[in-house]
């Protein structure tokens, strides 16, 4: 359990034609920096145990809301969220503290930023770690349709394309019970049931498994989604697609140095040929599920510092 009043005050950052909302700590390690990347639908706050641990471990750990969530700024256009956008603030970030690169750590969507960050910016991206997403391989079929020719139209990043402000407005009335549903641990496994998986998770009554956090820290993620709606972290999907037609022509090989961690229990599948796309990769897996550095931080917080070592 972590204390929300103990997490560092933000700071508004104006950059690459938005505002962000930047959490920092270990300022004094100037010259080391090291940049969080949160995924969906979450928050800086996911960070918060490993922020001190990387700070001790001489990092100076620049942790934003990205684009869309928190008080960061939450653009209408939804081409605004395209990769180009998303990896164009971490960038702008770099250039806001003077770091000619840095260290990016990034989980779930957060990473999928962390790895296009590496092939669209090399020269600002010093190592990459990613947790639970793996490298994404573009394929010769732009996203959404090869998500919904394997997984179904009710594969819930194809629903969010094909009917879209759907899903949005369900997870806006029922926010508190899909977020208290979404983020747990140790849950059984069940037959996936007919429909759309966060739709589903919005209108169970009744969660499944054990809860991730408190309901203090539960409550900083509830606080934020209330102020921001979902949509705006939505649009990160809906570009799926875009990014697909960006992406053609760069060179689809990550040269850095990776660490990807995956958890065992993650719905998320493990990639059969990372280190094809990533060669300098080193993988390691926990016992655990989606939300690996929340589930186990400690475990997390001791690979990530051993393996920058």
């Amino acid at each position: 359990m972590f204390d929300p009043t103990d997490f560092p005050k933000p700071t508004m950052i104006s950059l690459n034609g938005v505002e962000l909302e930047v959490f920092e700590c270990g300022q004094e390690n100037v010259g080391r920096p090291i940049v969080l990347c949160h995924g969906w639908p979450e928050h800086a706050f996911s960070w918060r145990f490993q922020m001190p641990a990387l700070a001790a471990a001489g990092y100076h750990v620049i942790v934003p809301n990205q684009r869309g969530y928190g008080n960061s700024s939450r653009p209408t256009d939804v081409s605004a969220y395209d990769i180009e956008h998303l990896t164009g603030d971490l960038v702008a970030l770099l250039d806001h503290f003077a770091y000619e690169n840095a260290i990016f750590i990034g989980h779930d969507w957060g990473a999928n930023v962390v790895w296009n960050a590496a092939m669209l910016h090399p020269d600002r991206v010093q190592k990459v770690i990613a947790l639970s997403l793996p490298y994404q391989q573009r394929g010769d079929v732009p996203w959404i349709d090869f998500i919904e020719g394997f997984l179904g139209s009710d594969h819930y990043m194809v629903h969010f394309n094909r009917r879209p402000g759907v899903a949005d407005a369900i997870l806006d009335e029922n926010r508190y019970q899909f977020l208290r549903n979404l983020f747990r641990k140790n849950e059984p496994p069940v037959v996936p049931e007919p429909g759309m998986m966060m739709i589903n998770l919005a209108k169970a009554i009744v969660p499944s498994g054990e809860p991730l956090m408190s309901d203090l820290e539960l409550s900083v993620f509830d606080t934020a989604f209330k102020a921001s709606g979902f949509t705006s972290s939505i649009n990160w999907y809906r570009n799926l697609d875009r990014n697909w037609h960006l992406l053609a022509k760069v060179d689809p090989i990550i040269h850095q140095p990776a660490l990807m961690i995956y958890g065992d229990r993650d719905v998320v599948p493990k990639s059969p040929n990372l280190s094809d796309f990533v060669p300098k990769v080193e993988v390691v897996c926990l016992d655990a599920g989606h939300w690996l550095q929340q589930e186990m931080p400690v475990e997390t917080t001791k690979v990530i510092v051993n393996w920058l070592r």
